[in-house]
């Protein structure tokens, strides 16, 4: 086959009119491209995602949005599937897997489980979340891989045996690392929230649980609800202090953490090609935190850049002849449309405690001091998945060089981590390592980190009140430092560089003076920094583990006295009875996030143990009968203790119990363990006002019943001490309500409905138990 850019060649020759040529039929035929340097004999197929395209356009006879385009394109019968945004379900066939280290334990036990032999679609694992945060990058990589040995020999032999690429300790936070994997047009699924960080690239890239993630690599066409699309039209140009970050910090200002629930928020417009291609990741990674499926951006010259400076520049050229269906078509049609200037957006900074409280920078100390919030930054911290590109550390060391020059180091603590060791080797190679380094800035390893949790904290006790500003992506209480006092604002890398440097929020660089070791005033500039590096990209160490050719004759060795890894028993199948007078564990008062439900930072380490990370079920939830968290009323008993214990009593006796959750029930991280947690626990049934998405689909998968109010007033009408009853259940269908008797202890009852997004596959999973459990139904039936 003739390469791409050869063929590129001839075709820009022969439209262009300077010359004929002959080109002979062989020269017609597209070469073919491989999906990434890693997998040579994986190829982009283009032609069956256009043929895909063309039999859904016919069908549906109306112009496509972008999301349509790659969605649809993946469908594993697009000739018959059933398509209506928002409520059919899909049969999709991603291109790819890409798992992080803490939720990759439980899926590969999960794969482990299902007897198949060799994953049946390309698959990594990347360890990033087990690196504690502490001293520094190198004495912290090696306290980290001492510490969690055990673990990540288990994900390389499992990824060994089972022929899936292992990214080692220190390679870097997977959805920097999987840049090397996203392109134009691909759908990929990832076990983290933030997977849609390849939408900078073009692609579908959508966050799942591990069960979702086992279903694709069996082979198994993954089922998502047919996802709405919202528009996002930029027009203008960024400039100044505005950066990538403002871009999504405004936009979950306006359709707040759960206004993308079931919907792909798609970005065109003139504005798009103002924004490099890694600050298009960036606003589609934080597109996580308004519930979106994904975000997405159209192809343009800043990914073909990219992708050119990553030497994949064949991908870029063969994106290019395919360029009609990675963008959208002109005349398609949002279910929403929202419209940013970009020439009028303002540095923002969301928070405390949720990522959709936009201020503008401007005003966020007067804010602060009306508020009572500390307005004191004791750490400013710059990194994560979300902010850690070439751009992010040069613009961020272009502040601080000034500072540097007038003689001015950080007021607060401050830390930065590198995306990946890509970064890492260039931002040192190129000198902006140092100069973060010089104004006062401690250089951590590449990994998640304080994002995540992952630092021990020394500067202030547990309990003491105060603020820090971030780069990253979420600031739900305690979820940084396990501190529920801790202040936690989400801003733009440089801005934390500013703030940091004045140590307080009422510092507004775009009009505020500093004054320097000389007595002397200045003003900060706009910082301004390429977008990649002038020479090419540094790879750093090789830290990639290839799967062998034949891994049959690779031992995956866990313990049976393991406190870390833990192999998986099948849960019960259902019993074809109604669930009757099932016990409340808990009735949560206001927001419960997945770290409220299944709680990170130290518990990390137990991720692949399910009995032993169950001692965290719902600790950080609150309890409605007493406002306190992790305490509440053991029904049998009548005393009051942790959640975890009185899940662990009701299962002991044979009880069933349920959860009563608000609204936007499991938002945040996609981690399964939070429905593994209560599944494992006894628990049958969590009833909210609402879902969302990850969370309701990884229950599902575990065999529970996510059920949710007909009426959001019901939820007034169920009390702690009172017991349910899910009657009906003989006759589950598609689309049916529910009926759910409330018994009051003074032996009054009431009658509630109680509705569902079952589908009748989904059915299925809950009569077998598990997902996983049907899977290994269907495999013995076709066997």
């Amino acid at each position: 086959n003739v390469p791409v850019l050869i063929l590129s060649f001839f075709q820009h020759a022969l439209n262009s009119g300077i010359r004929r040529y002959h080109v002979a039929p062989v020269l017609c035929q597209r070469a073919k491209v491989a999906m990434s340097h890693f997998e040579p004999n994986e190829h982009i197929n283009y032609e069956k995602l256009e043929k895909n395209i063309n039999i859904v356009r016919k069908r549906l006879d109306r112009p496509l949005t972008l999301s349509e385009k790659i969605v649809y394109g993946h469908l594993d019968d697009p000739a018959k599937q059933e398509i209506e945004r928002g409520k059919t379900y899909l049969r999709l066939r991603p291109d790819r897997v890409a798992m992080q280290d803490a939720t990759a334990q439980m899926a590969m036990l999960q794969f482990i489980s299902s007897g198949l032999p060799k994953v049946a679609v390309p698959s990594t694992i990347h360890c990033d979340h087990l690196i504690e945060a502490q001293s520094g990058g190198e004495k912290d990589l090696r306290r980290a891989k001492d510490i969690n040995q055990e673990v990540y020999n288990f994900l390389a032999t499992a990824g060994a045996k089972y022929g899936v690429g292992f990214w080692k300790p220190g390679s870097g936070i997977i959805h920097q690392v999987k840049c090397n994997y996203s392109y134009p047009g691909v759908m990929l699924i990832g076990t983290d929230s933030h997977t849609p960080n390849g939408g900078g690239l073009g692609g579908i890239c959508i966050g799942v649980g591990g069960a979702d993630a086992v279903d694709v690599m069996a082979g198994i066409p993954w089922e998502l609800k047919c996802p709405k699309v919202i528009g996002v039209k930029l027009t203008g140009k960024l400039s100044g202090w505005s950066s990538p970050k403002d871009v999504i910090l405004k936009v979950a200002g306006i359709l707040t953490v759960k206004g993308g629930t079931g919907a792909i928020i798609e970005y065109h417009g003139p504005g798009v090609d103002s924004i490099s291609c890694t600050g298009m990741a960036t606003i589609c990674n934080m597109g996580a935190e308004i519930g979106a499926t994904t975000s997405i951006f159209p192809y343009n010259a800043r990914m073909k850049k990219y992708l050119g400076k990553t030497g994949r520049a064949d991908i870029a050229a063969l994106a290019d002849e395919f360029q009609q269906h990675l963008v959208p078509d002109s005349g398609c049609q949002y279910d929403q449309l929202i419209e940013i200037n970009l020439s009028e957006l303002k540095p923002h900074i969301n928070g405390p405690f949720t990522p959709d409280l936009a201020h503008p920078v401007s005003d966020i100390g007067a804010v602060a001091e009306k508020e009572g919030w500390p307005v004191d930054i004791r750490v400013g911290l710059i990194g994560s998945c979300t902010n850690s590109s070439y751009e992010d550390m040069g613009r961020s060391a272009a502040v601080a060089k000034q500072a540097l020059a007038h003689g001015l180091k950080c007021k607060s603590m401050f830390t930065i981590t590198p995306g990946s060791e890509q970064i890492r080797a260039t931002i040192e190679r190129d000198g902006y390592a140092q100069i973060l380094r010089d104004v006062g800035g401690l250089v951590l390893a590449n990994a998640c980190g304080p994002c995540i949790g992952q630092w021990d904290r020394k500067d202030i006790k547990k309990g003491e009140k105060n603020t820090i500003v971030t780069s990253y992506n979420r600031n739900f209480t305690g979820r940084n430092d396990a501190n529920p006092e801790t202040h936690a604002f989400v801003t733009s890398p440089e801005i934390v560089t500013a703030l940091s440097i004045a140590g307080t929020l009422k510092f507004n660089p775009e009009t505020d003076y500093l004054t320097g070791a000389d007595g002397k005033k200045f003003k900060l500039e706009a910082p301004d920094a390429d977008e990649l590096p002038k020479l090419d990209f540094d790879p750093g160490q090789d830290t990639y583990q290839y799967p062998p050719k034949d891994g049959s004759g690779q031992h995956v060795d866990v313990s049976p006295t393991s406190q870390r890894l833990q192999l998986l028993e099948p849960f019960d199948k259902w019993d074809g009875k109604d669930l009757e007078d099932m016990l409340i564990l808990i009735k949560v008062k206001g927001k419960c996030t997945t770290d409220h439900i299944s709680a990170a930072g130290p518990w990390l380490k137990f991720r692949g143990h399910l009995d032993n990370i169950s001692n965290n079920l719902l600790i950080g939830a609150i309890n409605i009968e007493n406002g306190k968290a992790n305490s509440v009323r053991n029904a049998l008993t009548q005393e009051f203790g942790p959640v975890p214990d009185t899940a662990r009593y009701y299962k002991k006796m044979g009880v069933k119990w349920a959860v009563i959750g608000d609204e936007n029930y499991g938002e945040g991280s996609s981690r399964e363990h939070a429905a593994l947690e209560p599944r494992h626990l006894g628990g049958r049934v969590i009833i909210t006002k609402s879902f969302a998405r990850i969370h309701e689909t990884n229950l599902k998968k575990q065999g529970l019943l996510p059920l949710t109010f007909a009426d959001p007033a019901d939820y007034n009408k169920i009390h702690p001490v009172d017991k349910l009853s899910i009657v009906g259940l003989a006759d589950f269908a598609p689309g049916k309500p529910l009926k759910c008797i409330i018994k009051h202890p003074n032996g009054s009852q009431e009658t509630i409905m109680l509705n569902h997004t079952f589908n009748e596959s989904q059915i299925e999973w809950f009569q077998a138990g598990s997902a996983l459990n049907r899977m290994k139904e269907l495999q013995q039936k076709s066997s």
